[in-house]
């Protein structure tokens, strides 16, 4: 599938439209911290993403990880329940940018110029490349039953995601827009220890099977509930930088991949 228009429903999604359509999109997501475009890929792309990623689930590298919201190591200035140190559980398997086929769907989606013109000007970005270090440019997660990810900020400014497989139930995204600040250094510890303790109720994210997911996640908390359903819940991370030649640090990669290379 080299036509990136046997991937894309063009029709409804004209990405080459940079004045209109993706300005439109960038206004939305810059309103609402996030964007949701269904059925972004079409039916006989998606069953080839999804064929390729059951045929290579036994290559992914499973992981139970705990860490705390901000995604850093603990502040022994804080009690272990306080906010900024309490852990939660995040599970799930993994396959990396060197296990996906060369002729995948998802290689000519990622490294399409026109899909990348059209993330910047949504995303309001320059550039955008591709990682340096073969692992890390595109991902393919899998939750099985009972996994999920905890509550947590992003590093990154963006991520963008295709739903490939959605769960029977559960494996639901959940947030709470903007809860801190993260450029004035504000943590919002007391805002962050009412979403830990179930007293703020978060936002579903609607997401079907196809689509295109950008979501703002460093200042807005989110997790991805259990999968309570038998069937895997699978998801792509296409990650792009915005410098060239950045790779993921290795640490990051023995903690989510398991190895460096």
């Amino acid at each position: 599938m080299k036509d990136l228009a046997s991937i894309i429903n063009l029709e409804q999604y004209p990405i080459n439209d940079l004045k209109e359509f993706a300005a439109g999109c960038n206004s939305k997501l810059n309103e609402h911290g996030s964007i949701v475009l269904p059925d972004f890929i079409r039916k006989y792309a998606l069953q080839k993403m999804r064929k390729e990623a059951e045929e290579k689930k036994h290559l992914a590298y499973f992981c139970d990880q705990t860490h705390s919201v901000y995604l850093s190591t603990k502040d022994p200035d804080y009690p272990e329940n306080h906010p900024r140190n309490r852990q939660v559980i995040s599970t799930k398997g993994c396959i990396t940018d060197d296990q996906v086929s060369e002729k995948s769907p998802l290689r000519v989606l990622y490294n399409s110029k026109e899909f990348r013109e059209f993330l910047s000007v949504v995303l309001d970005e320059s550039t955008l490349c591709s990682y340096k270090d073969p692992l890390s440019s595109i991902n393919i997660h899998y939750h099985e039953t009972g996994q999920e990810l905890g509550w947590h900020f992003d590093n990154s400014s963006f991520a963008i995601t295709l739903m490939i497989q959605s769960a029977e139930s559960g494996g639901q995204v959940e947030y709470v827009k903007q809860l801190r600040n993260s450029e004035k250094g504000d943590m919002n510890f007391e805002g962050v220890g009412k979403v830990l303790d179930g007293i703020t109720t978060p936002v579903q994210l609607e997401q079907s099977e196809g689509s295109l997911v950008l979501f703002k996640g460093r200042d807005t908390i989110h997790r991805v509930t259990p999968n309570r359903g038998k069937r895997d819940r699978i998801l792509v991370v296409l990650a792009y930088n915005t410098k060239p030649g950045i790779s993921l640090s290795e640490d990051a990669r023995l903690t989510f991949y398991g190895r460096i290379n």
